[in-house]
């Protein structure tokens, strides 16, 4: 059994390098389109607010299993364009699918962490001058980052273990790998290992994000 976990461990610690790009790449996409939705969402006019708040609502509500299925039947398998054409992969819609609640969960922590910060500071900062760029660039800014790290991290830790749900339409990452090796060795005792194998890599992946969020939550609160 060792020496099967051994010639199966390269193709594992491929797929779940798969992972933990899907989970980069879908933390990348969330995080820039929740920054606009989020600032969108602070917006002095009401319709505005509405339809951020409507789009936050949606997607911090949806299974994230659905929202995969959603992406992976609703776009389109390519893409056609007169002459030319371009596959649409499936590993790309995973990508959005996980990207569009992470984006609504990136909108409520810049929202709360602009809303945190005194308005005191916004007046103090205008009585010495201070544009109101400036303002939010030197002054805003830099507490909204602090106060927003610990969620965020949170929150990429959390749609990594989401993406174990990729296997489901067809992206070959940690979960399926670990299906293949198990129908193809076909015994129990294997079987057993390489998804105790599969479960040891997410933790030891997530764990120390885990650990480093508590930390930086304890930091916050002492400061």
């Amino acid at each position: 059994m060792v020496n099967e976990l051994l010639r199966w461990s390269p193709a594992l610690l491929l797929g779940l390098g798969v992972n933990i790009g899907l989970s980069v790449l879908a933390m990348g996409l969330g995080t820039l389109l929740g920054l606009f939705v989020g600032a969108l969402s602070l917006s002095p006019l009401r319709a505005v607010r509405a339809v951020t708040r409507g789009y936050v609502q949606v997607f911090r509500n949806a299974p994230i299993l659905v929202l995969i299925y959603f992406t992976t039947y609703v776009f389109p398998f390519e893409v056609r364009l007169f002459s030319w054409s371009m596959s649409f992969p499936d590993w790309i819609k995973v990508v959005i699918g996980l990207a569009l609640p992470a984006s609504a969960n990136v909108a409520e922590i810049f929202r709360g962490a602009i809303q945190s910060i005194p308005g005191a500071q916004w007046e103090a900062a205008q009585s010495l001058a201070f544009r109101r760029r400036q303002i939010f660039r030197m002054i805003v800014l830099p507490q909204c980052v602090r106060r927003m790290l610990p969620p965020w991290m949170n929150l990429y830790a959390s749609i990594t273990m989401s993406t174990a749900l990729a296997s489901l339409v067809g992206v070959h990452d940690l979960v399926d790998t670990a299906t293949v090796a198990s129908n193809t060795v076909a015994r129990t005792d294997f079987t057993i290992a390489v998804y105790f194998t599969m479960l040891a890599l997410f933790f030891a992946y997530c764990f120390p994000i885990s650990r480093w969020t508590r930390r930086l939550e304890a930091r916050h609160v002492r400061h």
